[in-house]
This record gives structure tokens, C-alpha cells and sequence, in this order.
């Protein structure tokens, strides 16, 4: 994969879920310009979910590598696990995410991931916005003309916005996310400053 700043880079953002839809969006960017490409949520109906234990797995398989095959994305950003969650949610999200892992090994991609306090801080400039916040502020980021819903689907839109702004900063100032990488809100304002010091300085349009 090559992420080269001087080419277009395509993410395919995914958020997770446990019960409820799975979020996905593409955006490009090419040099200033940052384009969304496609989103939306995917819904496992309830009688496939309890036609067989991987049943609703294969399925989200399945809408991976056909988003993967469709939009051909250099890279896959995905929202971790959270840490704070149940045992039994966060078992199920592990298991969403080997699937993720393995359509991405199965189709050469890398895949990085972002917390959710790291998403948000880095689009609201806030680690605890809320859903309604972090939808305002994608639409605003992205230049949409309407608010995008379902809120799944502007949370991968907000986590493939993130890997973007990341990716901006290390080739820009060779910050890693690594060295971005702490605890509490301190560090959550730390990241989301320099995210949009290095928005402002590289002039990308959003």
C-alpha cells in the first residue's frame, strides 16, 4: 500500500457494532480536496442473526470485500474497541473486528484504528461528543450539504476523516500517532490541536 501525500489516498472507514448497524464510508483525498465517495450503515435482519452463531460475520464479510472490491481503498481506518464497554458487547465487537482483519488480509490492505476519544477529539476537539456533535461537525468538515445519517454512518465517516488528518500530520511533521497516544482529556486536546495545526499549515479544503 502506498499512502504517498502526492497521490490520492482512498480510506474506507468502518465502525463497528455489536447489534445494531455497521457504519462504513469512503472518502478521497487528493492533494487540498477531501471528497466523500460513499457511505451508509449495514442492518443484519434479525432472523439471519439467529440463523447460525456467524451467520451475521459472514454477512459483514461479505460487505467489506464487495465496498473493498467497489471503491478499491489504499487503507482501512476502523474504530476500536472501548475499553469501558460489557464483557458480552465487547466480545461480539471483537469478533466484527477479526472479520474486518481478515477482509483486509484477504485483500492486502492495512488496517488502522483509532479509539473513539481519539476520533472525536480529533473531528469535535472534544473526547466526549456526542453523537449529535459528531455529526454536525462532519457535515461541516466534509461540506455536505445535509446532516449524514444514520449516526453509524457519520461515525465512519468521522473515523476515515480522522486516519486522514493523522496521515496529514506524520507526513507533515513526521508526528507519529504514537507520539500523539496518552491518557485523559489533556491528551485528547493535545491531539485535536495538533490535528488542526496541521490542517491549517498543509491548507487542506474540506
Amino acid at each position: 500500500m502506498n499512502e504517498n501525500s502526492s497521490k490520492p489516498i482512498r480510506v474506507l472507514g468502518i465502525d463497528p457494532a455489536a447489534a445494531g448497524p455497521t457504519g462504513y464510508a469512503v472518502i478521497e483525498q487528493h492533494g487540498q480536496n477531501c471528497r466523500v465517495v460513499h457511505f451508509g450503515a449495514f442492518q443484519v435482519a434479525a432472523k439471519r442473526q439467529k440463523s447460525s452463531p456467524g451467520a451475521a460475520l459472514q454477512d459483514i464479510h461479505g460487505l467489506l470485500c464487495d465496498l473493498i472490491v467497489r471503491f478499491k481503498p489504499d487503507v482501512i481506518a476502523v474504530e476500536s474497541i472501548f475499553t469501558a464497554l460489557n464483557m458480552k458487547t465487547a466480545l461480539r465487537l471483537a469478533e466484527v473486528r477479526g472479520v474486518i482483519l481478515l477482509a483486509a488480509e484477504q485483500l492486502t490492505l492495512r488496517v488502522h484504528s483509532y479509539s473513539p476519544r481519539e476520533v472525536k477529539a480529533c473531528i469535535a476537539g472534544y473526547g466526549h461528543a456526542d453523537k449529535r456533535q459528531m455529526q454536525l461537525m462532519v457535515k461541516a468538515q466534509l461540506g455536505l450539504e445535509e446532516i449524514p445519517e444514520p449516526s453509524d454512518a457519520a461515525d465512519a465517516l468521522a473515523v476515515a476523516l480522522c486516519h486522514l488528518y493523522t496521515h496529514r500530520l506524520e507526513q507533515r511533521f513526521g508526528v507519529t500517532k504514537q507520539d500523539m497516544s496518552g491518557n485523559g482529556n489533556r491528551s485528547s486536546r493535545r491531539t485535536s490541536s495538533m490535528n488542526r495545526s496541521a490542517t491549517i499549515a498543509s491548507g487542506m479544503r474540506i
